[in-house]
Parts: C-alpha cells; structure tokens; sequence
C-alpha cells in the first residue's frame, strides 16, 4: 500500500481579500492546508467559508502587529504539525490620500512601520518553532521599495525595509528559501485607496500575480532566496 506524503501547509496572513485571497485559492486548488488571517473578522468569515470547501483550513482575524494575534497564529501552526511556507501578504498603505513626507503624520508612519516591517519579522520569530528546516518565507513587497514615487515615502520605504530585512534574513538562515517579492500593479482595494477616485480598471487582477508566488512555493529544487517580480517568474517546467 503506497502511503501519500502529507499535504504541505502554509500560513498567509491578510488572506480575507486580494492577493492573499486569491494565493489561497490556488493553493487550496493544490490541496494545500491553510492558516489564514486578517483584520476583517466578518471578511476572513466568509474567505474561510469559500475556502474549507476545498482544503483543510483555519482562520484567525486579528492583526499580526498584536502579540496575542501572533501567538494564537504560532499555536495553530504547531497544531498543523509545522509549516512549510509563510507569506507575509498582511500590509499597511498609511493615510489615503497618500502625503508627502514633509506632511507626513509621524503617528500614521509609526503604523505603516508597525504592519510592514515589525509585523512580518514579529511573526516569523513567533512561528520559528513551527517552521520546517527547508521552509519558504515569501514577504510581499512592492515596486514602491525601490522607486521613489512621489507621495509613496511612507509605504515604499517600509517595503524597502522590509526587502533588507529579507534579504540578511536570507544570509541569516540559509537554509530557507526568503523571497522578497514586488506582485505588481493590481486592482485591490489597497490600490483603490491610494488613487481615492481614480479608475483602476486598466490594472491586473491579483490572480495575475499568483502563478509567480506559486512557482516560488513549490519549485523543486527551490529557486535561490532573493528579489522576484511575481510576473516575471519562469513557470517550472511541465
């Protein structure tokens, strides 16, 4: 009798809509078990709903810059008997219009910070007891972290903190695979609220972006850590 490897698990966090929604979607499609969360209990509510039709799923609503929503999030993982891969997808874009940062309100800064940079790396060191040995760490990032876009000093400095901090992670751990990873133009709710009363219509869905990110969650052998433009990433051969 042939004994089936078990299912990998993955934890995404900001899960309940756009791109983490859509990722878990295609996972799920996998048959991949899950650990979702978000801010929007009544959101991640109806995502988890979707999304047990599928897999096997757990979903805590909270917010990844609170200690006990880490922890509850460290024990769930544990309880799935370790995770194969983390994407921190959970995000902050700061005050919508989008200041500039001689006008910026150093309070909202604080925030961004807290969500895109403190946020992911909390998490990780919560869930360090649950990682696998060879697991993959993918922190969303954005082309904002390496352009200087007028107006995104807040957001896009906190993504290109967030790239270095992957990036001496990766030096760090060698044996992770820590993917930095800019999705893309998209048509969220996050970009809506940066461009408040503008069309986004001409921008890709986030389902563009995912065959990218699931490349670098289950190519074998694992692609090297670093810096990925989720839309340029070579599909692995059939």
């Amino acid at each position: 009798m042939t004994t089936l490897p078990p299912a990998p698990t993955a934890l995404i966090t900001g899960a309940s809509r756009g791109l983490g929604l859509a990722l878990a979607r295609e996972l799920a499609r996998r048959g991949w078990r899950l650990i979702i969360d978000a801010r929007g209990a009544a959101a991640l509510e109806v995502a988890c709903a979707e999304l047990a039709q599928t897999t096997t799923i757990t979903a805590i609503a909270g917010d990844v810059t609170q200690a006990a929503h880490r922890r509850a999030l460290g024990v769930a993982a544990r309880a799935a008997g370790r995770l194969d891969a983390v994407v921190n997808n959970a995000s902050s874009l700061g005050p919508s219009p989008l200041p500039k940062l001689m006008e910026y309100p150093l309070e909202a800064l604080r925030g961004v910070y807290e969500a895109n940079v403190f946020g992911p790396l909390a998490l990780l060191q919560a869930l360090a007891p649950a990682l696998k040995p060879h697991a993959r760490i993918l922190n969303i990032s954005s082309d904002a972290g390496a352009q200087p876009y007028a107006t995104w000093g807040g957001y896009g400095s906190s993504k290109a903190a967030l790239e270095q901090l992957s990036a001496i992670l990766a030096a760090e751990n060698p044996d992770w695979s820590v993917y930095w990873i800019d999705p893309g133009d998209m048509r969220t709710q996050m970009h809506q609220d940066a461009y408040p009363g503008e069309d986004i219509s001409d921008r890709p869905l986030p389902e563009a972006s995912v065959p990218g990110l699931v490349t670098l969650l289950t190519a074998q052998p694992a692609r090297p850590s670093g810096r990925y433009a989720a839309r340029e990433v070579a599909p692995e051969a059939a």
